[in-house]
């Protein structure tokens, strides 16, 4: 699908049904909306961090809608998308960014942090590319498990730079795993621009040299994402191999909101692939020329999303923060000695400040 959004070509057509793109586009606008609301929130005070998903939704949406919503996703840090097209909540999107009593990291981990046992995606590591090794050991658990799914790990063509990606690739290739790598990549790694990172013809290109069938495809493409994503599930699984996906996209927010990228790239590269190459826009021209969509519809939905975005955002915003005291929970089965007596000086801390709190607000 081009700028335009054009299906070039017949055989390129996925044929997905109507509610199932609308959906697709809402999902979409909905992570749009989302980010924009998020991002100011952190530039006002109210959260600590954020990072958004600018530009890069059609990677998210065109994916993982290929895949059986039992695949075990590992994620980098920008792929909140798959964990909103699988039915994570935007209260709980929020409760996570705010790190507050419903957060069910009890408010340890940075915000967008997120995992969900009950979706299947593992929750997200600060440290780049731990997750890439990570999916390949999973990927043979399941292998041996033979339980019909595959896993799913997504990174940044930065990630793809460090040694646990190519730990990650030659096990995956000579264990035979059922694993799809998705590359995500965007252009930068912060603000290094790719043809500063390698001097190879982008990430693709190293799969052979692990033995990997391997396919570069347009990013910003849902429908594009869609197919080779399908495809690469129905190999992975039916050869039990790993396969890897370079998608090239572009980033259009700045990495995350310490950073300001106006310093490395100008606005109007930022503005082309905003304006014109956008994923989203490319989706709503498709949807307009089915007779799917509509201006009217589209300025009816994007209230209603900001609504629904915003009255999450002041819900959360409104609950307590998580009981210190669940600081050293979740990590072992039976407490340590060592532990225990830490516990110990942190429950009496604990009772401190909450006392001093309790007597401001008498």
């Amino acid at each position: 699908m081009n700028s335009q959004g054009v299906v070039m070509g017949e055989s390129q057509d996925p044929k997905l049904p109507e509610d199932m793109v609308v959906d697709m586009y809402q999902t979409m606008t909905l992570l749009n909306t989302m980010d924009k609301i998020l991002y100011e929130s952190q530039r006002q005070g109210r959260i600590s961090f954020y990072l958004t998903n600018f530009g890069e939704e059609g990677t998210h949406i065109g994916s993982a809608a290929a895949l059986n919503p039992k695949d075990l996703i590992f994620g980098q840090y920008r792929e909140a998308g798959v964990l909103m097209w699988r039915g994570f909540t935007l209260d709980e999107f929020m409760d996570q960014c705010y790190s507050n009593e419903s957060d069910v990291a009890h408010g340890r981990q940075m915000p967008v942090h997120y995992g969900s046992k009950d979706l299947h995606f593992v929750t997200i590591s600060s440290t780049i590319a731990t997750q890439i090794p990570q999916a390949s050991g999973a990927a043979y658990a399941y292998k041996r498990a033979q339980n019909g799914l595959c896993v799913v790990c997504y990174f940044g063509e930065g990630a793809a730079s460090e040694g646990d990606a190519h730990a990650a690739f030659n096990f995956a290739a000579t264990l035979d795993c059922p694993v799809i790598f998705i590359c995500r990549n965007n252009g930068y790694a912060i603000s290094t621009p790719t043809q500063e990172q390698y001097r190879g013809d982008g990430i693709a290109s190293r799969a052979p040299g692990y033995g990997m069938p391997c396919i570069r495809v347009d990013g910003n493409d849902i429908f594009a994402m869609y197919n080779v994503t399908k495809a690469a599930r129905e190999i992975c699984l039916s050869q039990s191999r790993p396969i890897l996906i370079e998608a090239m996209t572009y980033r259009i927010g700045h990495h995350s909101t310490p950073h300001d990228s106006r310093s490395y790239r100008s606005v109007d590269e930022v503005n082309q692939w905003d304006k014109v190459e956008n994923p989203i826009l490319r989706l709503k021209k498709y949807m307009i020329a089915q007779d799917w969509w509509s201006e009217e519809k589209d300025k009816d939905w994007m209230k209603e999303n900001r609504r629904r975005v915003i009255e999450a955002f002041q819900a959360a915003g409104k609950k307590k923060k998580p009981n210190p005291e669940l600081m050293f929970g979740d990590v072992y089965d039976t407490l340590t000695k060592k532990s225990s007596t830490t516990n110990a000086v942190h429950e009496r801390t604990c009772g401190k400040i909450q006392r001093k709190l309790s007597n401001r607000q008498v």
